[in-house]
């Protein structure tokens, strides 16, 4: 296809000429609006100056009769001018005037009449005049009338400055159509080229932007966000996949291992029988994990908002400090807690336990000072000693809820926190310590998923995990009691 017939294909050259056509319309019934206005005021104009004509004729004929009725005529017909003049006699006979012949029967119809005539001098055929014919005393006849052909010559204007004006529409309509339509081709070939190599895989493509915010980009725009978001989803795959080859090898290595270390003992039970509890061991420990990389492709996706209801999200964390308070003073930290009541939130109670939960285990885990996460001596801060100490905050900011997990522990280095919230992440420091590195990834596609965000903070010393989640603004359900069981936390 040429690029021509490519233009006069768009959508948008056929919009043009939509508009071209419905425009050559409107022009032509404004310009027939227009041209029945000047006709109309025309046709008043002469019926103003017959009737003028008339009653000047009237008072010479009342002065001296018909003979001067007669002479007054002879007069005016011979001044230049539109102006037509008969007296008949009442057989019919012109006695004076320039009108020559009219049709039969017109003199017998007083009043305003629009008739054709023919006068003394030579002029072309069809000529109308508008006249109005008088009924004298005696049986004469009066006719005082204008010729029509200034009537007609502004309607031939009119026609002419229609037919002109539609013509000139058509070619600056033509020109506009095709411009705007080469225009939105271009723009959309640029697009359509985007897309093509977008579809052989490069999801780093973007659809072409111009600037000037029109239709064309907000929907760009929209479709680039969408490719980002797409390419994130597809990133995480990729290291989805990655991280699981990587980091899962070594559980199914040590699992692989303590089944072949119980094939070659001796073959006790003792023995035999402690095989099998680190392999079970071992096995929920990746049941665990893939558990967690389900619950975070759920959040991800979107999965979980059909379950989603309003509830008391200070009764809620509540209950999770309430299980963690014998943690806590098992492994002699203390868990020190402030919720603000009246907080409703519209989510899933259960997911956000989970994430709330999440973070005060790890809080737990590495709440005794030390050195930041992700720093090796000599560079590690070392602080001070700090009381092990865990405090879990739930406050209202203005229209949103914010919940605050801190501990005076290694804490993350500034250039590691927005690292830490992918999967699989474990800083140095943390290596030595059980876990798989998907704690701080479910708390983020979970507040993703109801709409928050999630901030990481130095506490000077120690780690401050800030979720931030929207108020509901209707009025809360009853109670739900507090939560009674979790489902084992993440590191």
């Amino acid at each position: 296809m040429t690029a021509l017939g490519k233009l006069f294909r768009t959508t948008a050259f056929k919009l043009s000429l939509a508009f071209l056509a419905l425009s050559a319309v409107g022009s032509g019934i404004v310009l027939g609006i227009v041209g029945w206005q000047v006709a109309a005021v025309v046709d008043q104009e002469m019926t103003q100056t017959i009737e003028a004509e008339a009653n000047g004729l009237s008072e010479q004929y009342d002065q001296g009769g018909i003979r001067r009725l007669g002479m007054i005529l002879e007069q005016r017909s011979r001044e230049p001018g539109s102006s037509l003049y008969l007296l008949t006699s009442p057989a019919g006979e012109p006695l004076a005037g320039n009108v020559e012949r009219l049709p039969e029967g017109v003199l017998n119809r007083p009043g305003f009449v629009e008739t054709p005539y023919e006068t003394v001098e030579p002029a072309p055929p069809g000529r109308r005049a508008l006249a109005r014919i008088f009924l004298l005393p005696g049986g004469f006849h009066l006719l005082v009338g204008h010729d029509l052909r200034d009537k007609v010559r502004i309607g031939a204007v009119m026609i002419h400055a229609l037919g002109i004006s539609l013509i000139f529409l058509a070619a600056l309509g033509a020109l506009g159509g095709l411009f705007v339509a080469r225009r939105v081709l271009r723009r959309i070939d640029a697009m359509s080229k985007s897309s093509r190599a977008i579809m052989a895989g490069d999801l780093t493509q973007r659809l072409p932007v111009s600037g000037p915010g029109d239709e064309l980009d907000r929907l760009a725009a929209n479709l680039n966000d969408m490719l980002a978001r797409i390419g994130e989803l597809m990133t995480g795959l990729r290291e989805v996949s990655d991280n699981i080859a990587h980091d899962l090898r070594t559980p199914l290595t040590r699992l692989r291992n303590h089944a072949e270390e119980a094939l070659r003992a001796a073959g006790d039970t003792q023995t035999y029988r402690a095989a099998l509890e680190r392999t079970i061991e071992e096995s929920d420990s990746l049941i665990k994990v893939f558990n967690a990389l389900l619950m975070i492709a759920r959040a991800e996706a979107g999965a979980g908002r059909e379950g989603m209801s309003q509830f008391d999200l200070g009764g809620a964390i509540s209950g999770i400090a309430e299980l963690y308070e014998p943690v806590a003073e098992e492994a002699g930290v203390a868990l020190r807690v402030h919720i603000e009541p009246g907080l409703g939130v519209f989510g899933s109670r259960e997911l956000i336990g989970q994430t709330i939960a999440n973070l005060v285990d790890n809080a737990l885990k590495y709440g005794a000072p030390g050195p930041i996460l992700g720093l090796s001596a000599p560079d590690a801060t070392i602080s001070p000693p700090q009381p092990a100490e865990v405090s879990l905050e739930v406050r209202r900011i203005g229209d949103d809820a914010e919940i605050v997990v801190a501990d005076h522990g290694p804490g993350v280095a500034l250039a590691d926190r927005a690292r830490v919230l992918d999967r699989f992440v474990r800083l140095e420091g943390a290596r030595s310590r059980p876990g798989s590195g998907l704690g701080l990834s479910l708390a983020a596609a979970v507040v993703r998923l109801h709409g928050g965000s999630v901030r990481l903070d130095d506490n000077r010393p120690g780690l401050r995990v800030v979720i931030t989640l929207p108020l509901s603004t209707t009025s809360l359900p009853a109670p739900a009691p507090a939560v009674a069981s979790l489902t084992p936390a993440l590191p």
